[in-house]
């Protein structure tokens, strides 16, 4: 096939969407994977060739084709041109309405849905996605019809529905009577919750932001289970996980506990003040943010315990006396013993250290903020300004009136 490239392409776009898609031949039978398994799980086998067979014989070239299920499930069928053998571009599940807990709960009143179909079903509908505008995946597929066929008065669109054949749900309670694979399917739940942790835990503890962002948002779904009726309660006990996770990650990726626990804090404080589930999950982006930041800038992985103290307790106060002396008295260690360590592990002495951030420091404060250049000294522990115009001129090249005058205006 020629668009080979922008159908993986189609297909990564997608993803990020959290929509599946799969491509299937006549023979191939992997499409009864396409639901997640719902149809497997409420014994209606049968269900499988009727949404997924069936409509072929509807589906015709140039036609992008949506069919809803019973389920209110949303699916798109390409009949994929260039092809050998018929081959089905299949995406979905998606759904376009708010299928809340109320309405799950109502639904499940009015079939007597005993209470463990009842939690499966609100486990499934909360990891599929939800777009409630449906024309951001219309478009979607608008554009990935004008790459197949040049334009779109090259292609037809069509849809299905199949909501008005309700499913039959005294019969799949009588089908369920004696099955017995509950705890595994809990198991594969768990599992799955567990195994997105994992990798997001290791993607922040490396620094990476977008990885873990993708990750967090495929595994959201599975980890942000209703427990609780109030969904506004129910993202903040999910946000409070994240925050969790996130901290840990960071601690893993080497970042001393001194930095992190002002960001979680800070966090922790905010989740309370949630009022909605969108602000929620913008918080997820930016704790992400936030902890691969943490882990960028104060990764202390590769050193010892010693010199990660030594380190944090330089960044923690920078005015404080940092003198290799006293670092040593504090750390009740031998001060020739720290001073070689140091050397070894970082490259450069404690001193050059210590006035490397003084200055950095020092120039922050010079390029945004009036204060004065006396005041900006003591604020970066030194105390003698003659001293400290020399020791940042060594280190930049410029007095810190010139450095001032040459930065961008606050």
């Amino acid at each position: 096939m020629t668009y080979e490239k922008e159908l993986k392409f189609f297909r990564n776009i997608l993803n990020n969407y959290k929509i599946h898609s799969c491509i299937i031949q006549s023979d191939d039978k992997t499409y009864r994977k396409a639901d997640g398994g719902l149809r497997d799980f409420l014994g209606m086998e049968e269900e499988y060739d009727q949404l997924f067979c069936t409509p072929h014989g509807s589906i015709t070239e140039n036609m992008i084709c949506k069919i809803t299920d019973i389920f209110f499930c949303n699916y798109y069928f390409i009949l994929l041109p260039e092809a050998k053998t018929p081959t089905t571009f299949i995406a979905g599940p998606f759904i376009d309405v708010d299928l809340n807990q109320n309405s799950l709960m109502e639904i499940a009143e009015k079939n007597n849905l005993p209470m463990h179909i009842f939690s499966h079903l609100q486990k499934y509908y909360s990891g599929v996605p939800v777009y409630t505008d449906h024309d951001v995946i219309l478009s979607l597929f608008n554009s990935f019809g004008e790459t197949l066929w040049g334009s779109t008065n090259n292609f037809i669109y069509k849809t299905i529905n199949m909501t008005y054949n309700n499913p039959s749900f005294p019969t799949v309670v009588k089908n369920l009577d004696n099955k017995t694979d509950d705890a595994l399917l809990a198991m594969q739940m768990l599992e799955r919750r567990y195994d997105g942790e994992r990798k997001m835990i290791q993607a922040v503890s490396q620094g990476m932001t977008h990885q873990a962002e993708q990750i967090l948002s495929k595994s959201s779904a599975i980890m942000l289970e209703m427990r609780v009726p109030d969904p506004v309660r129910n993202i903040k006990n999910y946000s409070i996980i994240v925050n969790t996770l996130l901290r840990k990650a960071a601690e893993q990726g080497g970042v001393h506990p001194l930095y992190i626990d002002g960001v979680s804090t800070d966090f922790a404080k905010r989740i309370e003040r949630i009022r909605s589930v969108e602000e929620g999950v913008n918080m997820h982006h930016e704790m992400i943010d936030k902890y691969c930041q943490l882990v960028k800038k104060h990764s202390m992985k590769n050193y010892s315990s010693l010199i990660q103290k030594v380190i944090a307790l330089v960044d923690f106060d920078i005015t404080a006396d940092l003198s290799l002396s006293r670092q040593a008295e504090m750390l009740n260690v031998n001060a020739s013993y720290l001073s070689t360590l140091f050397k070894k592990e970082t490259g450069i002495t404690l001193t050059e250290y210590v006035s490397k951030k003084r200055i950095e420091q020092a120039a922050f404060l010079l390029s945004s903020t009036n204060l004065q250049v006396q005041i900006i000294a003591q604020n970066c522990g030194i105390y003698d300004v003659n001293y400290f115009t020399k020791l940042f001129k060594k280190h930049t090249g410029k007095t810190p009136k010139e450095y001032r005058e040459s930065s961008v205006s606050f």
